[in-house]
């Protein structure tokens, strides 16, 4: 007996079947280092059409997580896909360096070493050693996750070219007159002590004290409006979840067009909205009462009541922001305490009161509670207002209540002196509001109302910080007055100095004020010439927010405004919301095209990670267990506009994936060993219509993958190549070539031809999963034989291509469908007489197929062969009218019936195809005649 396999076209490649990753990808990285993988793939695209990504600044603190990791593998697949379909997308990484979590960490280090009240410059300095700390481990870390950029040369909010960027920008405000320096009330964190934006909130679950509290309404006009009210028992009632904010009430509001009841009870009369009387007389205990009058809201403008434990008048005005949703439909109005409260006491001259230090303390001034902090003196001020009989109901509710979002205590409204940009000067709001609607693409397209309705409420942007790190608001203070001075030209020359200084904007906390003051200033308000600097610093959400300006329009590799913004849904609120305002308010337009965002990571069932519940998976864990490309095919793979889930399991299914997609790699590299396409390579004309149906195929796929990498739907191009592997490969052409590929004679027409599709169809799959595997791609790619490779340094400069004029026209298309299908059905048909021990391999087998004249039409086709195709020794087509009463009968094509017997003949040594013409050769008696003209061919090449 010969031993026939020495002679077969056995698959061989140095490509290993263990993917390793954890080791290789190292090798990989250092690699691309070598030969500057980034700047050959940007290359290949010189005077290409660019496209510009802007890459939104993670904070410098702490290390990768799964959220940053989904953003910038996201980003990454992006910039990747873009160069290789022949666009120029060069990628610019940055890092939001200033602000209070930095700040807050390094003061809290130096309370821990008995270090306080040091100079500002001196922990500025020690805040930006911290940033630079954490800017080098995280570059380390998004290097390792194969993410491509100018990591050389990235942008620092801290750098000075940056940090004078930001202050041009507020320059540029102040110069159009949208910057006022005003008391509103704004958020406060009175444990950061310092201002907080929008951004800077989070919402959570908080329990308060919920109280209904009565004024006295002791106005003799009262009679006027209710001839039946006695002022001298009337009373206003109001409710509250803040009863540390009654020491600051001002007035009392009223809506308008709302009808108000007076209702008399137990020889006492309450004043309450009509459409809340039954809920409240429930909670008051109220069993008997009588309504002595309704009377419209806007009649009660201007009474007089008193404050419930101070000997002062509380007025009661009119708002539209009053509900009826709950309460008693009378708000209690504190003006410096709430926004509202704020915004219609402006309409009537009232006083704003905020009897608050920075710490959140009461005022020595302030009779009963001074020096409580606003938490401690809840319970005391309700014990007060019990104490004069003012209480009528009281309980504890849980509702949804802001926090910092850093320390993560519950903050309050408190106006103080702050720095703002207008929101109505020079129609910022209108521009921003048209801006969204007309000139950008939202991806998901809900991002677009999300955005529009946080713009359209808005109040005006706090752009002030009472902290140390950050960028300095450049303007003056009058000592005699308090008005700020702030000319732009001169806010400009300040700007230019933070430039070309070795620390950037430390030149303005360095400076004497002989160095900033220009020389005979006198205040515009007063007259004064006695000034200070501001030692406020902006808000970190101008810092990026200008990136548009600073890098954007800088980077001769950039432009503006943008191709895209891209980041997670909380940005509405943050960076896409800040850059958008500092772009329309300076530029008149969006600083992007588009902006995609997406969903946060979230557990195994849809939980939010939370270190308490100890439910974290950290990045860096991954990576050393799976390696970074099961990492990026799990980013590929979800529907990231929603909540990523990730979870053991997850990527347990991801692992198994990524094997088949190895394996199929291995297969199509393996078969190309002896292939030259300069040399071998079939052409169209002469290819097997098989091998033209896969490349069909393929190509479908090809576009289905460009489609979605072009749209941004990254899952759908991720399993449209992990289907194609599963599906259109292994389970159909490369089951059926194997025979071709390993049996045929080496130079035969029918290898040629399948190997001319191997290597088109692996082009074309290598550079489709470069940008979602690039590790595993890279691989692949330096795994090629040399004649098959391209004349690039690596698979980031390839392009996505693929040979149109292989590709099948519609009616072959249509006729190897129904083959294709056909192979279902014969399938279907074996597997119970296989399992029965009929026969083992399909290739046992005899096939007989009856069908419908059409259908038998296109399994005659020229260039059909089912029994290749159906990896059966014999198939015989015929008459369906011909089928023996037990054949098979197919339940998905119409007049379909098959037999299936035992194939005839003997088994061949070499090809395993049972045959009745054994041994035609006696050199090769255990031989079919296929395999015998072979072995006499390749004999005779060799």
């Amino acid at each position: 007996m010969s031993d026939y396999k020495k002679t077969l076209h056995l698959p061989g490649t140095s490509f290993p079947m263990k993917a390793n990753l954890v080791q290789r990808e190292p090798e990989m990285l250092k690699f691309w280092e070598e030969i500057d993988a980034y700047s050959v793939m940007v290359a290949a695209n010189e005077g290409q059409e660019r496209y510009v990504l802007h890459d939104g600044p993670p904070y410098a603190n702490g290390h990768i997580h799964l959220g940053t990791t989904l953003n910038k593998v996201l980003k990454d697949i992006i910039v990747k896909s873009r160069n290789m379909s022949g666009k120029k997308a060069e990628y610019v990484p940055g890092w939001d360096c200033h602000g209070l979590p930095i700040e807050h960490k390094v003061s809290s280090e130096l309370r821990e070493k008995g270090k306080t009240d040091l100079p500002a410059l001196t922990i500025r300095k020690i805040c930006r050693s911290y940033a630079e700390k954490w800017v080098d481990i995280q570059r380390g870390e998004f290097k390792r996750l194969g993410v491509l950029g100018t990591w050389d040369d990235p942008y620092l909010t801290m750098k000075p070219v940056y940090e004078a960027a930001t202050a041009r920008e507020l320059g540029n405000f102040m110069g159009k007159g949208s910057v006022v320096r005003s008391k509103k009330p704004i958020y406060w964190c009175y444990d950061c002590e310092t201002a907080l934006a929008e951004a800077e909130v989070e919402y959570a679950d908080h329990s308060s004290p919920s109280i209904y509290v009565r004024f006295p309404l002791n106005d003799p006009k009262l009679k006027d409006i209710i001839p039946q009210a006695d002022p001298a028992k009337a009373y206003v009632v109001i409710w509250t979840t803040t009863p540390w904010t009654l020491p600051s009430n001002m007035a009392v509001s009223l809506h308008p067009d709302f009808d108000y009841v007076l209702v008399e009870v137990g020889g006492e009369q309450h004043l309450l909205a009509e459409g809340l009387l039954e809920d409240c007389a429930k909670k008051f205990g109220w069993a008997d009462y009588t309504v002595l009058a309704t009377v419209s809201g806007d009649k009660f403008e201007g009474l007089k009541a008193t404050h419930p434990f101070y000997d002062r008048e509380s007025t009661l005005i009119l708002g539209n922001h009053v509900t009826l949703e709950s309460g008693t439909g009378c708000v209690h109005t504190a003006p410096g305490h709430g926004r509202e409260d704020y915004d219609v006491a402006l309409k009537y001259d009232i006083e704003v009161l905020s009897p608050l230090d920075d710490q959140g303390r009461f005022l020595p001034s302030v009779e009963f509670f001074a020096g409580m902090r606003v938490d401690e003196s809840n319970p005391h001020v309700i014990a007060k207002v019990k104490e004069l009989g003012r209480l009528l109901a009281q309980e504890n509710i849980s509702h949804s209540y802001p926090h910092c979002w850093r320390c993560k205590e519950p903050v309050i409204y408190r106006a103080t002196t702050q720095w703002f940009i207008s929101m109505e000067r020079n129609d910022l709001r209108k521009k921003a509001l048209k801006a969204i609607s007309n000139d950008v693409r939202w991806i998901p397209s809900w991002g677009r109302e999300r955005i529009f309705n946080m713009i359209e409420s808005r109040p005006d942007w706090c752009i002030s910080r009472q902290r140390n790190w950050g960028v300095p608001i450049v303007a003056l203070l009058c000592k005699d007055c308090d008005e700020a001075w702030f000319e732009k030209d001169w806010v400009m020359g300040i700007v230019d100095k933070f430039e070309t200084h070795e620390r950037g904007c430390d030149y303005w906390f360095e400076a004497t004020m002989e160095e900033v003051v220009p020389e005979g200033l006198t205040c515009p308000h007063c007259g004064g010439n006695h000034w200070e600097k501001e030692d406020d610093i902006l808000d970190v959400w101008f810092d990026s927010g200008t990136s548009f300006a600073a890098v954007a329009e800088k980077r001769p590799e950039l432009r503006f405004p943008t191709d895209m913004y891209l980041e997670g849904s909380d940005q509405h609120r943050g960076w896409f919301h800040s850059s958008l305002l500092a772009s329309v308010g300076t530029r008149d337009c969006a600083p992007y095209k588009s902006v995609l965002t997406h969903g946060y990571v979230v557990d195994g069932e849809g939980k939010k990670m939370s270190k308490s519940i100890g439910n974290v998976v950290a990045p860096q864990e991954i990576i050393a267990k799976h390696g970074a490309d099961i990492l990026r095919m799990w980013v590929s793979s979800v529907n990231y506009q929603d909540d990523v889930r990730i979870s053991d399991d997850i990527l347990s299914r991801l692992v198994d994936a990524y094997r088949r997609i190895r394996n199929t790699l291995r297969y199509l590299l393996g078969n190309l060993g002896d292939f030259d396409p300069a040399k071998h390579a079939v052409s169209p004309a002469d290819m097997l219509p098989l091998d033209r149906y896969a490349m069909t195929l393929v190509y479908d796929i090809h576009n289905r993958v460009q489609r979605g990498y072009e749209e941004f739907e990254f899952h759908r191009a991720y399993h449209a190549l992990h289907n194609m592997c599963v599906t259109e490969l292994s389970a159909f052409y490369l089951d059926i070539v194997k025979d071709r590929l390993y049996v045929s004679a080496g130079n035969s027409l029918e290898r040629r031809s399948a190997q001319t599709a191997l290597w088109q169809i692996l082009m074309t799959f290598i550079s489709d999963i470069a940008p979602v595997m690039t590790f595993t791609a890279e691989e692949t790619f330096q795994h090629l034989p040399d004649s098959v490779r391209p004349d690039v340094k690596t698979v980031l400069a390839m392009r996505f291509a693929m040979d149109r004029d292989y590709l099948l026209d519609e009616a072959a298309r249509h006729q190897w469908e129904t083959v294709s299908s056909v192979r279902d059905e014969i399938s279907r048909a074996i597997e119970p007489v296989r399992k029965a021990g009929i026969v083992g391999h399909s290739l046992n087998t005899q096939v007989t197929v009856y069908g419908r004249e059409d259908l038998l039409a296109d399994l005659k086709a020229p260039g059909v062969d089912l029994e290749e195709v159906c990896i059966v020794s014999k198939a015989i087509l015929a008459p369906l009218a011909d089928a023996p009463e037990d054949a098979f009968v197919s339940d998905e094509i119409d007049g379909l019936k098959i037999a299936v017997a035992v194939a005839p003949g003997e088994k061949c040594e070499r090809c395993w195809k049972f045959n009745e013409n054994l041994g035609t050769d006696a050199g090769h008696a255990t031989l079919c005649p296929r395999c015998t003209g072979v072995m006499n061919a390749d004999s005779t090449e060799a």
